[in-house]
């Protein structure tokens, strides 16, 4: 399946609603009346997918590498340059080979879940907001107040009539203890979510031409390193600026370490960072069970330090994303599936067990709107289809950026169709750019695989596409040794196969 990167623009600020007059209230004593304050009402960015043409089977080099075709949402990036969602099925798809050995997005392929470009990557993207208008706070205050004096008012009369009627005084009963004194236990959600708050970051991000977009990332060690998704701060790579603000407002300007494309991972560091940096405990991603609590820690829509809960609904869900951007590359993965309410913001944030370990990082979502965030008329939302990142392997993706600066890839050296109905990942009958399909001395040529074979399973996965079949790959790491089991002629075998491996993302 494909999903979207979450990533839409920060609309700007929700004005407050008009309060109902029944007539006209008289002014007070050298009060002169004044104009009614008005506020801007919010943004409405929109989105207009194309229908999917029918592409045949797109082969997938070695490395992986994707052309920019619509694919599921980032989570998280707002607003981004308006432009396709990753993971947009209705979207048309590319049919020639891709350069670079990288594959293609399957069709349909969801968006991060950025707040980046409109229909963008995770996190949450942003420009310049409207202002709202003088007066819009007096108006919320006044509507405030009102509420205020309405419910002392009913209070009054209700005491009053109990007075009357009842000798025994008010029948109000108050609580024994108030919110602030109650205690709360470390394995409840608000105890992780006190713990883990303090580590994370709402990351802005901001190209050289002025087009950027917000997302989240988590401490990652004491040296200053932020874990997040690389297309929360892709606009920043080349020149642009970046920061990182903590829930105390402390905000830290920060540069780009490392990111990889293909595993939708960056690592950056923020400068002159603090020394009491507390980074978030890594849980183990692979002991994850169906059913087990989850809670997302984001800045859904540009609201930082939101914290919502769930459960894993599905692990090794296979997820092709893309931000849509003229250029970028797809990324695949074997998701964690998550019902924890995950919105354009969410990017690059932490995915918490019950403990407040992170078992994951929070990409790309699958939303109603045409298939993906961004793919209709104005921003989708969480329809209970979140996708993480496994931590076991973004542990290993940050380790290779802070440690080199550019990720590594496990391969096997075959490029396979991206479309669905080979009933496998089948070998395609040549690479990109007319190169051989299987490479001469390969992990795939050494184990004898040829074009045309269908890949079916990896170890003990069941392999349905070329997608799942990288992201499974990439859930390894290089000189790992694995079991293909691939059919040729109706008939199967299966082979052993040490995996090779590939530096950089071009």
């Amino acid at each position: 399946m494909s999903t979207e990167n979450e990533g839409t623009t920060v609309p700007p600020a929700p004005s407050a609603p008009p309060v109902p007059v029944d007539a006209p209230a008289a002014s007070g004593p050298g009060t002169p009346p004044g104009p009614t304050p008005s506020a801007p009402g919010p943004g409405e960015p929109s989105q207009a997918p194309g229908q999917p043409a029918a592409a045949p089977d797109r082969p997938a080099d070695p490395y992986g590498q994707a052309p920019a075709t619509p694919g599921p949402q980032y989570f998280g990036e707002q607003p981004r340059p308006q432009g396709p969602a990753y993971g947009n099925p209705d979207q048309p798809t590319t049919t020639s080979p891709v350069d670079a050995g990288w594959p293609p997005p399957p069709p349909g392929t969801p968006g991060h879940g950025g707040d980046g470009g409109q229909g963008g990557g995770w996190g949450s993207g942003y420009q310049s907001a409207p202002k709202p208008k003088s007066g819009r706070g007096g108006l919320v205050a006044a509507v405030l107040v009102a509420a205020l004096v309405a419910g002392g008012l009913g209070g009054g009369l209700g005491y009053t009539l109990a007075k009357d009627n009842d000798s025994s005084g008010s029948t109000t009963v108050s609580a024994s203890q108030s919110g602030g004194d109650v205690k709360r236990a470390a394995g409840s959600v608000a105890g992780v979510a006190a713990r883990a708050l303090p580590s994370t970051v709402t990351i802005e991000a901001e190209g050289s031409n002025g087009e950027g977009g917000t997302g989240t990332g988590f401490v990652f060690d004491k040296e200053g390193h932020i874990v997040t998704n690389n297309h929360v701060v892709a606009e920043a790579v080349e020149g642009g600026k970046l920061s990182a603000t903590f829930p105390d407002g402390k905000k830290y300007e920060a540069e780009v370490v490392g990111h990889a494309q293909g595993y939708d991972v960056a690592v950056i560091k923020l400068k002159n960072a603090p020394s009491n940096l507390r980074p978030l405990a890594l849980g183990d991603s692979d002991k994850v069970a169906i059913g087990d609590s989850t809670i997302a820690i984001g800045a859904p829509f540009g609201l930082s330090n939101t914290v919502t809960t769930g459960i894993i609904s599905a692990k090794n869900r296979p997820v092709a994303s893309s931000d849509g951007q003229s250029g970028s590359s797809t990324s695949y993965m074997s998701a964690l599936q998550t019902d924890a309410s995950i919105n354009p913001g969410n990017s690059g944030g932490p995915l918490l067990d019950a403990q407040g370990a992170v078992i994951g990082i929070n990409s790309a979502i699958q939303s109603s709107s045409n298939g993906g965030l961004g793919g209709g008329s104005g921003q989708a939302g969480s329809i209970g289809l979140g996708f993480a990142i496994p931590i076991n392997q973004a542990k290993y993706v940050a380790q290779e950026l802070i440690r080199t600066g550019k990720p590594v890839y496990p391969v096997i050296g075959a490029s396979v169709s991206l479309e669905d109905g080979t009933g496998g990942a089948k070998i395609t009958a040549q690479g990109v750019n007319g190169s051989d399909a299987v490479t001469s001395g390969g992990p795939a040529d050494k184990a004898g695989l040829k074009s045309g074979d269908v890949i079916t399973k990896l170890d003990d996965r069941v392999i349905d596409s070329g997608p799942t079949l990288i992201g499974e790959i990439w859930t390894h790491r290089p000189g790992d040794k694995v079991d293909l089991t691939y059919k040729r002629d109706g008939k199967t075998h299966t082979v052993d196969l040490t995996l090779g491996k590939r530096v950089g993302d071009s």
